[in-house]
């Protein structure tokens, strides 16, 4: 004899899976908010981060529970399990991609150009100020094998101009991609190095990491040289050496232009 539909039973799993996906949902994206905003801390917006995700996936697993008793017991509820699945999946999206990418590149947080000689961060009390009294450590040989390992592209730029161009090409790169620029120093005479410090911030999070742009003087024009670290964590994603990569085309296409 078939069962009414008010006779079937009903799973709990599956609506507090939806419930919890929407509270998942609420408290992440009220952490971002609250980290792309300069004046919060970004320790507990991440903090605020974290526990939107720890729920995402308390309602991924509770979505699990009640898609097993809606196909051994025939229970309803499968709906709200799917709506909370949804909802928590968005969620996870990104951070998932973002683990992905943690599992084929190296823990990096500090990409050059130049690993064998890498462009130095600014000592300069402006320069302290902006990068909140930090200074980037240089992250050793090994970390420097690994980046070339990685990244064996990320590599200078030469360009056919004098270096006082190519510093102006550099500057609007830097202002085309909005970095915050903290000090910009023009290259002084054939052997002067010019450099740009600048900020950079992340387009999802919004955390800042510390960008220095160097520009050598050459007999046959200018090279550039472009190291970028992380302020938080050891491990980047691969942000740091997307970040170089854009803006090196970024100064490409500029010089392509003035010709």
């Amino acid at each position: 004899m078939r069962r009414l539909p008010y006779e079937d039973p009903i799973t709990r799993a599956g609506p507090v899976s939806r419930t919890v996906a929407v509270l998942a949902l609420l408290v992440s994206l009220f952490a971002l908010v609250l980290v792309r905003d300069p004046r919060a801390e970004a320790g507990p917006a991440l903090a605020t981060l974290g526990a939107g995700l720890v729920l995402a996936g308390v309602a991924v697993f509770l979505a699990l529970v009640a898609f097993v008793r809606v196909w051994r017991e025939g229970a309803r509820g499968l709906g709200a399990a799917l709506a909370g699945l949804f909802l928590a999946g968005l969620v996870l999206a990104y951070p998932a991609y973002a683990a992905l990418r943690a599992l084929r590149l190296p823990a990096l947080a500090d990409v050059t150009t130049d690993t064998d000689n890498p462009p130095a961060f600014s000592r300069s009390r402006t320069a302290f100020a902006a990068r909140e009294g930090r200074y980037p450590p240089d992250p050793g040989p090994a970390a420097r094998a690994a980046q070339r390992a990685a990244y064996p592209q990320i590599a200078p730029l030469t360009l056919d101009l004098d270096a006082d161009e190519a510093f102006e090409l550099a500057r609007k790169a830097a202002v085309n991609r909005r970095w915050q620029i903290v000090e910009a120093i023009r290259p002084g005479g054939r052997i002067g190095n010019g450099r740009i410090e600048a900020v950079s911030r992340g387009p999802i999070l919004n955390l800042a990491d510390d960008v220095t742009v160097r520009v050598h003087p050459r007999a046959d024009g200018a090279r550039i040289d472009v190291r970028s670290a992380s302020r938080l964590g050891t491990r980047d994603f691969g942000s740091n050496a997307d970040r170089i990569r854009a803006y090196l085309d970024e100064v490409a296409n500029l010089a392509i232009a003035v010709k």
